[in-house]
């Protein structure tokens, strides 16, 4: 029912890449240019403007992806609401969750689901990124939930939602009078990350790598298993942390803990759903489709 063009062009026009679109969406590089150009036509007008090996929008393509993304989000509401219709949702589904997800994303979906779905036998194991991956692979779980940049060739991963690891501090630290430091800045600073092989960590040195920069190069004074164990080492030391936005929302709006800008530095990453490759169907799609429509 939804008009795979305009799935193909929200994809081109989020990666701003053909070849990326091709990959993302399983289908053939010429494919994904012969759905762009019936759109031309079908519009009369360019939808992006081609620069050698760069692509960028165009205004009307500008405004079609305005519109497409609320189409496609319509369309799948609708998709998730005819088959609470047409289905019946008996069965268990096992879920794991790395930690950040875990604690502070999944618990509002897992409340209303098993509300919505009581015959849905829900359960939930949680570990860093490594540990729901190896959980996956050996079956011992339906679908996990992960926030890592790397990816395993054998396993099918679905990105749901983007989030940022900010550097925080206790407002009641001598730091907190911080208001915007530099890369270099938080080399000399005292700093708390997570424990080796938690997706946090990933994304830390991923970012740091692009700017020529090691862990080894910053004062890493403690690795915690956890984002609480971390945040409480925040409020009895003068430290900062690298954390995830989703995981301190709560105490940046509450006044216990601070976000201190660190210039030109991104540390941001995407949620991912990740499956057995060749996994469809079942609970498990149903979940996913149950979570993605509301972001």
């Amino acid at each position: 029912m939804i008009d795979f063009r305009l799935k193909v062009f929200c994809s081109v026009a989020h990666n701003l890449s053909f070849t990326k679109a091709s990959k993302e969406l399983y289908v053939s590089q010429p494919a994904i240019s012969k759905h762009i150009q019936e759109l031309e036509a079908e519009y009369s007008t360019r939808l992006f403007e081609r620069m050698g090996t760069h692509i960028t929008l165009t205004p009307e393509g500008e405004l079609l992806l305005t519109h497409a993304e609320k189409i496609l989000s319509h369309y799948k509401q609708l998709d998730f609401e005819m088959n609470l219709l047409t289905q019946r949702h008996i069965g268990e589904l096992r879920l794991g969750a790395s930690t950040t997800i875990a604690q502070y994303v999944l618990p509002p979906y897992l409340a209303t689901f098993s509300q919505k779905f009581r015959q849905i036998k829900l359960s939930l194991i949680n570990g860093n990124t490594r540990d729901i991956e190896r959980a996956v692979e050996e079956s011992r779980i339906d679908l996990g939930l992960i926030e890592g940049v790397s990816r395993q060739n054998h396993l099918h991963y679905t990105p749901f939602m983007r989030d940022e690891l900010v550097c925080i501090a206790s407002t009641r630290s001598k730091l907190a009078r911080l208001e915007e430091i530099s890369l270099d800045e938080l080399r000399q600073l005292p700093l708390v990350i997570r424990e080796s092989g938690s997706g946090s960590l990933e994304v830390f040195e991923k970012a740091l790598a692009q700017k020529q920069l090691k862990l080894s190069q910053f004062n890493v004074v403690m690795q915690l298993g956890t984002t609480e164990g971390i945040k409480r080492f925040l409020y009895n030391t003068d430290s900062v942390g690298m954390m995830s936005i989703q995981a301190v929302s709560t105490e940046i709006a509450d006044g216990r803990l601070k976000v201190i800008e660190v210039t030109d530095f991104a540390c941001e990453r995407e949620f991912c759903f990740v499956q057995n490759a060749g996994q469809t169907g079942g609970l498990a799609s149903d979940f996913m489709r149950y979570m993605t429509r509301r972001f």
